[in-house]
């Protein structure tokens, strides 16, 4: 009897590392994605109250942007933002003034769509040529110079104030084209 216990305590004792093991190797594993892609749904990071400041020394350009908040999905290579405020400071040009609610990047910066009371503002409050322009929805091409929207938008200028449906504004060569139901209101 004392031979066979002198035999049966290491078989338990080895069964019990095997299956110590087994639970070990187990837990310690990256969870296996079944099937569908619902793993990655949630944001790998979160930033809130965020800021940044671009220059070029060389040819003078600032750009800012501070948002409240900044979410990346690590599934779609898309970063999502809250409260979003742009400024673009250039010599020869005018101050150029963002505000969406909320904005989309996508594919790694070439598109960008802006939702939600979006406001864009072209020249300081107090000049002449100040330009506002505001749409619940904005697509901004950046590598095109591109904006389009297929929303109401809404633009003013001094006493004018003009209403349309959708609209694509090409920087590059600096032309507007509304696309349908414009009006035009000049009060005097």
């Amino acid at each position: 009897m004392v031979n066979r216990l002198h035999i049966s305590f290491p078989l338990a004792l080895l069964i019990f590392l095997a299956l110590l093991t087994f639970w070990l190797d187990r837990i310690t594993r990256p969870v296996e994605q079944v099937g569908d892609d619902n793993l990655y749904v949630n944001p790998d990071y979160i930033v809130e109250e965020l800021s940044g400041i671009r220059m070029d020394h060389e040819r003078e350009i600032q750009r800012k942007f501070i948002a409240k908040k900044l979410f990346h999905y690590l599934s779609e290579e898309v970063t999502q933002m809250e409260q979003v405020n742009f400024i673009n400071i250039e010599p020869e040009k005018q101050l150029m003034r963002l505000h969406a609610d909320k904005a989309e990047v996508k594919s790694k910066g070439k598109n960008i769509y802006l939702t939600g009371n979006v406001t864009v503002a072209r020249g300081a409050d107090d000049e002449k040529t100040k330009i506002t322009l505001m749409t619940d929805f904005l697509h901004l091409i950046p590598d095109e110079d591109l904006v389009k929207t297929d929303q109401a938008v809404t633009i003013s200028r001094l006493n004018t104030t003009i209403h349309s449906t959708g609209l694509e504004f090409n920087n590059r060569i600096g032309v507007i084209q509304l696309l349908s139901k414009v009006k035009a209101v000049n009060i005097k």
